[in-house]
């Protein structure tokens, strides 16, 4: 074993020793299809971060345990009723806020985003970013002036996107990079204010 298996297996350990207080977050994963197919693609992006193979209900427990980013994430698909019922005792990482009207597709992953807002209207499957991401509206109270992101799309670290714009399919956000227009699909993009460099064979 290496040092980050036995690393990942202690982890583990802490998790199944604490798992009592997952009980109900296990539960909904259990019994509800739906939000059982979207984790499981959330947790599909975060196989390769872990040297031990173990099954999804068990990685799962591994992430609520040990990532509060990943709670975050997991209160945002489960809802806010559920949020407020079973979240008091296990917060998320305060310093990263969804917005509950950003509606998220499978298969997301946040890379330590610290520091970051997610406020788009919809963010499409595939999703990443960084810390110190910012997607909002342009004026306070204007929900719908809010980005919409397509499917496979990768943020760097700092990247700020704001007003009504539209990001395309396939595309990958540069590290500080300022979005204030539209980015089409299949392509790089960076720059203050960002414009695609490079153009990718879809």
């Amino acid at each position: 074993m290496n040092k980050r298996a036995i690393r990942d297996a202690i982890n583990l350990a802490k998790a199944l020793l604490f798992s009592w207080l997952y009980l109900p977050h296990l539960f909904l994963y259990a019994f509800k299809c739906r939000l059982r197919n979207v984790l499981n693609a959330d947790l599909d992006r975060r196989v390769e971060k872990l040297d031990i193979r173990i099954p999804k209900g068990l990685m799962l427990l591994y992430y609520l345990h040990n990532d509060a980013f990943f709670r975050n994430l997991f209160y945002h698909r489960v809802g806010p009723v559920w949020e407020l019922l079973i979240g008091w005792w296990r917060p998320g990482d305060r310093y990263f806020v969804i917005s509950k009207t950003t509606e998220i597709g499978a298969g997301a992953y946040f890379a330590h985003p610290f520091s970051s807002e997610i406020n788009a209207k919809s963010i499409g499957k595939n999703f990443s970013c960084r810390h110190l991401t910012t997607l909002g509206n342009k004026r306070d109270g204007e929900n719908e002036d809010r980005p919409t992101i397509g499917d496979n799309v990768t943020l760097g670290v700092n990247v700020t996107i704001v007003g009504g714009v539209t990001i395309g399919n396939n595309v990958t956000i540069g590290a500080g990079s300022v979005v204030v227009k539209d980015i089409p699909d299949n392509c790089v993009a960076v720059g203050s204010p960002c414009k695609p460099i490079k153009f990718i064979e879809s």
